[in-house]
Order: structure tokens, then sequence, then C-alpha cells
């Protein structure tokens, strides 16, 4: 790994976060109701999510120095973040339900926990970086594990409450 600024791991992290911090506000009705996270997925997903931001700022193979065969994977890794902003994006502009947190898009399941975790894993191909990957599975496995436990679970959890939402 070389060490140095990355820019293209800085613009990935706030694209990530971004939407996140917005979401503190904005959690759907009924939220409230799931039960506790797994805690060797929630364990796995930390691991990831530290090493990950860690990572990124300071791995400089991560930048981008012209095109060349392996900028495809950073293009794949640059739509699938676009595509985890559409999704949130079509969350903030909804009735924001736990149904809608859960959802996928383009047919693509559970987009708020896949969409970011494939951006990171094309971003450590493209920046043919192991230490990254190494984080990005964890996460992987941590953060899509509770989103899928969550997904279940909401399919008993009455939703009544949340068509109402947005007519108060």
């Amino acid at each position: 790994m070389q060490v140095g600024i990355s820019y293209v791991g800085i613009i990935m992290l706030i694209l990530l976060f971004l939407p996140n911090i917005i979401f503190i506000k904005n959690r759907p009705v009924g939220w409230e109701k799931l039960g506790p996270e797994d805690r060797i997925l929630g364990i796995l997903e930390k691991i990831g999510q530290v090493g990950v931001t860690m990572i990124c700022p300071i791995s400089k193979n991560l930048n981008s120095d012209g095109f060349t065969p392996w900028t495809l994977w950073l293009i794949v890794s640059a739509l699938c973040m676009a595509l985890y902003e559409a999704w949130w994006i079509k969350y903030f502009i909804g009735k924001k339900r736990l149904r809608d947190f859960y959802s996928g898009i383009l047919g693509i399941p559970l987009a708020g926990a896949v969409l970011p975790v494939l951006a990171f894993g094309f971003l450590a191909i493209f920046g043919k970086s192991p230490q990254l990957a190494l984080f990005v599975i964890p996460l992987g496995i941590g953060h899509i594990g509770i989103h899928k436990n969550h997904k279940k679970e909401i399919s008993g959890i009455d939703f009544e409450e949340d068509n109402n939402v947005n007519s108060r």
C-alpha cells in the first residue's frame, strides 16, 4: 500500500457518511421496534467499518492516474456508489418506512447494505489493495447480514402506523 492522501478514498467516504448523517434525523417509523443486532455480525461490521474508514483516506493507490484497463474497476465502484446515493434519495423523498429502508433498487436487494460494500470491494480491486479488501469482507458479512436479519424481522411488524406518517 502506498501511503499518502487518497482523494478517491476521501470522496467515497464522504458519499458513504453524508446520507447516513442525514438518516439520523430521518429514521423510519417502527425503527425502535427492531430487535437487537446479532452480536457477531455487529462485531464484524464494526471491524470492517473501522478498517475501511482508516485505509481509504491514506491509501494513495486508490487514486486514478489516468485511464487503464484497471480504471474499469473504479468506474464500477463509482456506479455502485452512485446507485447507493440514488437509493438514499429514493428513501428520503419517500415515506421513510421500514420496508423502504430495507428495499432494493434496480433489482439489487438490500441496496442500502449491498451497494456500499460492492463499491468498496471494487475500489479495493481497482487499487490492488489487499488491505482494503481484508476489511471489506467482514464489513460485507456484518452489514449485509444485519440488514438481511432485519428484513426478515420486519415481515412480522404491523405497518399500519407507517401509512399515516406523512399525513400528520
